[in-house]
């Protein structure tokens, strides 16, 4: 076996020198004027994402949609700027288990002062090991970075002799390591352990790593069939239209007509639980309304929709998707808890607040960003937006509850609380066939629990969906 490299830190810095990613934008960095090697834009930006998520701690999609308006992100192929996601995203979803086989190739880790060469290590591992790139491809690429910014430029030959091992022996050495748990924060790992068993929880965290599909709801749900054959994908047995991922939303047939948006299979569910007889005509409440999906679909089916959201600017995005689709919503821009209008509602949805623990296929972010104390503040939270939101139902009307957590105490647990303090509200059992939902599906009191390891009927590549909880409630009196 070769010897473990060691990590050598070189000279000293010069004064004046960077010293690491302290306190300096990635976006920003002091580089040495070298030529600029074909790809090296799109692991830049990949390099500045996985900062922004793990230093910064924003929201993933928040510092993917302010790369891409750049200068610097308009100025880049739309190939580059999906490279550049798919890369970002890949390092945030395999960060624990590239982070143990690197370190059997170091006798001594890299400081956190040294943190911009450490990224630049997983990058490249990943690279190679997630997404096929051709060993010499991440390799020269790796090391180009590494001189470029004078932050790393010392490390070059580190990360070229660590990167070739990487190439030789990087796949033997993943079968070593537990990938899957590895992934996982443990408080996480311990939750679903706890909540569905060790099984269970794994091919949850299996499903949860993997690359989300490209799933969309059809505007007109009798042309779902030939849409899915017009784009090339399949018809799932929920009305969902399922395309493998990639390539830019706004170049694809429909897209500028309106004809349909995008939305998980399974964030799609809570909306068509209501109005069973049909919501053509019915004043519907959509809660926490952003990003929108929900609005647009309850707009679709003939409702007259009020959306309220905190957030007046996700309101702006809801109204744009809305345009689009040639749809119409009345848009409020309020705090969900207090907002109390001189009216009731047929129908009210809140898909409130959560951890998102369910959706970490598509926010990888997640398994950074969340801590196991946010669960219960925002157990809290969701409490008081119920309770708010019960108040807003007609006699009558129907309530649907919902979460993309996969927490119990996000989902079932909160709805038998509401039910034993709110004599006025029965749960209305969901069924199996209903909207295409499968028994397996459905929890033993009739609620609707999708896991990630799901896959509906009509997906012949089983490619799950999020993980979401929904429970439909009537108000009787």
């Amino acid at each position: 076996m070769p010897p473990v490299i060691r990590a050598k830190l070189g000279p000293k810095r010069r004064p004046g020198a960077a010293p690491g990613v302290e306190g300096k934008r990635y976006s920003e960095p002091e580089t040495r004027a070298l030529p600029l090697p074909a790809g090296l834009a799109a692991r830049d930006m990949a390099l500045w994402l996985v900062g922004e998520v793990l230093d910064r701690r924003r929201a993933f999609d928040d510092a993917l949609a302010e790369a891409f308006a750049s200068a610097r992100g308009l100025a880049m192929s739309p190939r580059d700027r999906a490279l550049s996601r798919l890369i970002a995203a890949t390092v945030l979803r395999r960060r624990g288990t590239l982070e143990t086989l690197l370190a059997g190739y170091m006798e001594k880790p890299l400081g956190e002062r040294h943190i911009a060469a450490q990224r630049l290590l997983l990058l490249g591992a990943a690279q190679m090991l997630y997404l096929d790139t051709p060993a010499h491809a991440a390799i020269n690429l790796a090391v180009a970075a590494c001189r470029r910014d004078s932050a790393t430029q010392r490390f070059d030959k580190l990360m070229n002799a660590v990167l070739r091992r990487v190439s030789l022996e990087g796949r033997s050495g993943l079968a070593d390591i537990d990938a899957t748990r590895t992934a996982l924060p443990d408080w996480m790992w311990e939750r679903w352990t706890s909540a569905y068993g060790e099984d269970t929880a794994r091919r949850i965290a299996e499903a949860s790593l993997a690359e989300a599909p490209l799933d969309l709801t059809i505007k007109a749900p009798d042309a779902a069939a030939d849409w899915a054959q017009r784009l090339g994908g399949e018809l799932l047995a929920t009305g969902t239209v399922r395309l493998a991922p990639g390539g830019r939303i706004e170049d694809r047939e429909g897209f500028a007509e309106g004809a349909w948006w995008v939305q998980d299979a399974a964030a799609a569910l809570p909306a068509r639980l209501l109005g069973s007889d049909g919501l053509a005509g019915k004043r519907v409440a959509d809660l926490c309304a952003a990003p929108g999906g929900k609005t647009v679909q309850l707009a679709a089916a003939g409702a007259e929709v009020t959306a309220v959201d905190v957030s007046e600017a996700r309101l702006v995005r809801i109204r744009e998707n809305l345009a689009r689709l040639g749809l119409t919503a009345e848009l409020v821009a309020a705090d969900v808890a207090t907002w109390a209008p001189d009216r009731t509602f047929d129908a009210v949805l809140l898909d409130a607040p959560c951890t998102a623990t369910g959706t970490i296929r598509r926010h990888p972010d997640i398994l950074h960003l969340k801590r196991a104390s946010d669960v219960s503040k925002l157990v809290e939270l969701q409490r008081r937006l119920l309770a708010a939101a019960s108040k807003l139902v007609a006699p009558g009307g129907e309530l649907v509850f919902c979460t993309c957590s996969l927490e119990p105490e996000e989902g079932s647990t909160q709805v038998e609380a509401f039910l034993a303090t709110n004599p006025d509200f029965t749960r209305r059992p969901i069924t199996t066939g209903e909207c295409g939902i499968a028994a397996d599906w459905l929890t033993p009191a009739g609620d609707l629990r999708t896991l990630p390891c799901h896959s509906p009927e009509g997906d012949t590549q089983a490619r799950g969906m999020d993980g979401f909880y929904a429970a439909r409630l009537v108000r009787t009196a």
